[in-house]
């Protein structure tokens, strides 16, 4: 879901019910202003988070929010549920309804699975980590019910195919952290992709809790069903 863009003319011409040539016009008299500096292209391209002035009078001042959640087990990833409470339920008491209400996840975590939690209403943003083609990594830290070998490092590493959907997955890697323990690191997110990979196995995951995405891992000051803002270089940084 791309954030709809316009052009800057359209948009004062909507907003302030005028035609696009009294726009020209204001342009010309540097009456406009964009993320605080002069406009003078009447087709610059704008979007909801430009902050737009006229006169010095505010036209646009959305917002942009970025918030990392340490995930419950039995909170689901989604922002309504009649029969769990959800992500945002955790947030209500924390943040305005204005932002939650607007509030979109990144990167869904299941029922049973805890940890970092990413939400924003900056799609671009959202786009940018979880789009296959950016291959940006998520790192879980897995506790199993059998015992783990160094044959699973090298199946994971390869992929695995699954007849089902006709695909095989992306090389992931899978470290070994003690017996019934590893951490993996994937650069996709296909259905139960980490219990399904186990599965191959017959090894019952038992418990899944992500640590990390990109660049950022969770805050470990946060407890379960905590949040937090990220800061400006947490955004910038995530993905790189």
């Amino acid at each position: 879901m791309a954030i709809s863009t316009t052009r800057l003319d359209r948009f004062i011409s909507d907003y302030c019910q005028v035609n696009r040539k009294s726009v020209r016009l204001m342009l010309a008299q540097k009456r406009v202003y964009v993320d605080g500096l002069l406009a003078t292209d009447i087709g610059k391209v704008v979007d909801k988070f430009s902050y737009i002035t006229m006169d010095n009078e505010v036209l646009q001042a959305n917002k942009a929010h970025y918030i990392m959640l340490n995930k419950p087990i039995g909170v689901v990833c989604a922002t309504k549920d009649e029969k769990h409470k959800t992500v945002i339920d955790l947030l209500v008491d924390k943040f305005d309804d204005e932002i939650t209400t607007n509030l979109h996840i990144v990167g869904r975590l299941d029922l049973n699975t805890s940890g970092l939690v990413l939400l924003t209403n900056d799609s671009r943003w959202s786009e940018r980590l979880t789009s296959p083609e950016h291959k940006v990594a998520k790192c879980y830290q897995v506790t199993l019910e059998d015992p783990l070998t160094a044959e699973y490092i090298s199946a994971f590493a390869n992929g695995m195919y699954f007849s089902y959907e006709e695909i095989t997955t992306q090389p992931a890697k899978l470290l070994i952290i003690s017996t019934y323990q590893a951490q993996v690191t994937l650069t996709e997110g296909r259905y139960h992709q980490i219990k399904r990979m186990f599965g191959r196995f017959r090894n019952k995951v038992v418990a899944l809790h992500r640590h990390s995405i990109g660049q950022l891992s969770l805050d470990e000051g946060l407890s379960l069903g905590e949040s937090r803002v990220l800061t400006a270089d947490e955004v910038v940084n995530v993905a790189d």
